[in-house]
């Protein structure tokens, strides 16, 4: 389960129907009126300003403002508390995927494309790596990785290589990343 949502739906249980209603007031500018009226609570509030990105995880400004503007020093807490709970787990999840980059780098030879494959780039982005590093193997494969994370932001997962790469039949790539990545974990 989404901590994130987690705590949007504790924080939505924590408001008063005043509270909802100071929020709506200050969303109106972001949210159309018909919608405003329909909302019942915080969870249909939050789910709006989900759907149009103007919160998330990593976007935490527009809630915190909210939370303040409605004087519920209480929630900003639990949101802080949040937030340093999420920056550890990314530090922690962003060591691990670049010792497994470093891992990658080192043992996948040729057969980085059929990964790049696997991993859903295409090919003509594919193709670009190969123009921006001739014959330089071990930084067209770090730039594949590059990309395949840019594009999948937190779906670009150590396990989720390991998958891939298992996938490609590079089981010996894949256990050296799963023991890197136990590695990187302890520390």
């Amino acid at each position: 389960m989404d901590s994130f949502l987690v705590l949007l739906h504790s924080l939505s249980a924590k408001l008063a129907s005043e509270e909802l209603t100071q929020l709506k007031f200050l969303c109106q500018d972001r949210v159309g009126k018909r919608k405003l009226e329909r909302m019942q609570s915080g969870l249909d509030l939050f789910s709006v300003l989900l759907e149009q990105n103007a919160l998330d995880r990593e976007h935490t400004e527009l809630l915190r403002h909210l939370l303040s503007s409605v004087r519920r020093e209480d929630l900003l807490q639990l949101l802080d508390a949040f937030e340093a709970g999420a920056a550890e787990e990314t530090a922690a999840e962003l060591r691990e995927l670049h010792a497994a980059f470093d891992i990658v780098c080192t043992h996948v030879g040729r057969d980085w494309r059929q990964l790049a494959r696997r991993l859903q780039l295409s090919d003509a982005r594919i193709d670009a790596i190969e123009e921006r590093f001739p014959r330089k193997l071990p930084e067209q494969v770090r730039e594949m990785l590059r990309v395949w994370k840019n594009a999948r932001r937190e779906a670009a997962t150590v396990a989720q290589l390991v998958a891939a790469l298992r996938a490609c039949q590079m089981n010996l790539v894949a256990d050296f990343v799963e023991a890197g990545a136990k590695q990187a974990e302890g520390t």
